[in-house]
């Protein structure tokens, strides 16, 4: 774990994995360690879209992320679910951020692949547009 310089940590349990909760507990103490109570901490749990297979509720996420005084939200890299929020979580605690204005309407997708550059990249046999 590298932690010197940073003013936060993103720490990923999978959902769908018991042991990576339990360990969650010494990965926060390690940074806290290492970098002192200033440092941000961003618990994410990971593979929400694998239902099925969940090993930790998100009540058990957010309770922990409470009794250690971080940040926790779910997502689903896979489906996508969470991750521009995860990263407004994030910007939303780094100092000097709170002047900056976070409202939905002042955000902006950008997509970089036009539908006719994606299927002329899947037609030459590479999936990439650029």
């Amino acid at each position: 774990m590298v932690c010197q310089l940073s003013c936060f940590v993103v720490l990923f349990l999978e959902c769908t994995d018991r042991q990576s909760f339990l360990n969650t507990s010494k990965w926060m103490e390690d940074v806290r360690t290492e970098r002192g109570s200033d440092v941000i901490i961003v618990l994410v749990g990971n593979k929400t879209d694998l239902v099925d297979k969940r090993q930790v509720s998100i009540e058990e996420g957010d309770n922990k992320a409470r009794d250690f005084g971080v940040i926790f939200i779910e997502t689903s890299a896979k489906a996508g679910f969470n991750i521009k929020p995860l990263f407004r979580k994030i910007s939303a605690a780094l100092p000097g951020m709170d002047t900056l204005s976070t409202k939905q309407g002042d955000m902006v997708d950008v997509n970089l692949k036009s539908s006719t550059n994606a299927s002329q990249g899947e037609q030459q046999g590479g999936g990439c547009s650029c």
